[in-house]
């Protein structure tokens, strides 16, 4: 592929566009689960069961947020305003397959302090833990 890969930091700043959108989207999922109960769940003191069915309606809609904009696109949010791309490593989009499967491994390398995130620095393709598993990378678009 003739483009390069995109860097740590560049990642990072993708990462702080797209922090918002999702904001955006976590607060409507949790209006959602707020109309669903209609309205009434005692957010001070929420239920087991409730704390454990917004986080997964969260987590749901984020992973829905990142596997269709890596399918449809290879473009989040965020990627669109620094260049970016997600691409195979024959430099076709994404299969939902394998967007799944980088967004979970994503999800581990955040849990593990973001050392799959970092092993971008050493992989000389700049990759990370998720691109890896994905067979993917990441790369800056020519202007």
């Amino acid at each position: 592929m003739s483009s390069t890969p995109a860097s740590l930091w560049l990642r990072i700043a993708a990462g702080i566009y797209d922090l918002f959108a999702l904001i955006a989207l976590w607060m409507a999922t949790a209006g959602v689960a707020l109309l669903l109960v209609h309205g009434t769940v005692d957010l001070a003191h929420p239920s087991p069961g409730w704390r454990i069915g917004l986080r997964g309606g969260l987590l749901l809609a984020t992973a829905a947020y990142f596997v269709i904009s890596w399918t449809r696109g290879g473009q989040t949010i965020g990627m669109r305003a620094w260049r970016l791309r997600i691409v195979d490593e024959d430099g076709r989009a994404l299969e939902w397959r394998r967007a799944a499967l980088r967004f979970a491994v994503a999800c581990v390398s955040l849990l593990a302090l973001g050392l799959g995130f970092a092993w971008c620095l050493f992989d000389r393709r700049k990759r990370g833990w998720h691109d890896l598993a994905a067979r993917s990378v990441l790369v800056r678009l020519p202007t």
